[in-house]
């Protein structure tokens, strides 16, 4: 990615990224036993809107296929880019993950968070606080005079004693002007590897962490990831 650099790219990137954390933060509060994922996906479509933003996942090509819905939404076993229906009914107990993408001013807002529904077991709660704290260690690391492998040697070290696995199909990236930029950054991998961090980029930094296997498989919508054999 080439790094952002004059005051103006600066404060449209801010202000995307904002717009995307003020999407996912409201839309965190309606997730309930109940709700379907059809209806939080149509209520981030409708937040978006609202800040006069668009949705950058809608209508994301992958060859002949385009992402039919404005947000990513993957409960359980699914890892990323689920896609909310009428028929996918939150029940208590399951995790969600909401990913929010945006474009503002020709910019791009990228974040996502793993949210409970309702109590959840031991196992699903570990996992949820180990992938959290592995984030913000990894943040720690997004320094101008490191490597992408601070970040991505942070995760692996804070994930791989605990006894999870980490996805190594999918990795986080840069984002600017497109959604998915260089350099790519992996959960795993020595320090001293990868693109040299420097002041402008922007990172999306994303650990994805599972409670069983790290191979991923895709499901039958031609979207949906989730790991071994969950078709």
């Amino acid at each position: 990615m080439i790094p952002i650099k004059t005051s103006a790219e600066i404060e449209s990137m801010r202000a995307a990224c904002k717009i995307a954390a003020n999407v996912l933060h409201r839309l965190i509060p309606l997730v309930a036993p109940g709700v379907n994922t059809y209806d939080l996906d149509q209520e981030g479509k409708n937040l978006i809107a609202s800040y006069g933003a668009a949705s950058a996942c809608f209508n994301y090509r992958n060859g002949a296929l385009r992402f039919p819905s404005y947000t990513c939404l993957s409960v359980n076993e699914e890892i990323i880019h689920g896609i909310g229906t009428i028929k996918r009914v939150l029940n208590p107990g399951d995790i969600i993950s909401i990913d929010v993408s945006v474009v503002y001013n020709g910019f791009i807002g990228d974040n996502a968070a793993t949210i409970p529904v309702g109590s959840i077991n031991p196992q699903a709660q570990f996992l949820l606080d180990s992938t959290r704290e592995a984030l913000y260690l990894a943040i720690e690391q997004a320094r101008s005079d490191h490597r992408v492998g601070f970040i991505s040697h942070a995760v692996e070290s804070y994930i791989r004693p605990r006894g999870l696995g980490i996805v190594r199909d999918f990795v986080g990236h840069g984002v600017g002007k497109s959604m998915h930029e260089e350099p790519q950054i992996p959960n795993f991998g020595p320090k001293k590897r990868g693109d040299k961090l420097r002041p402008g980029m922007t990172l999306a930094i994303e650990p994805m962490i599972t409670a069983g296997r790290a191979e991923v498989e895709m499901m039958s919508d031609g979207w949906t990831h989730a790991p071994g054999t969950c078709r």
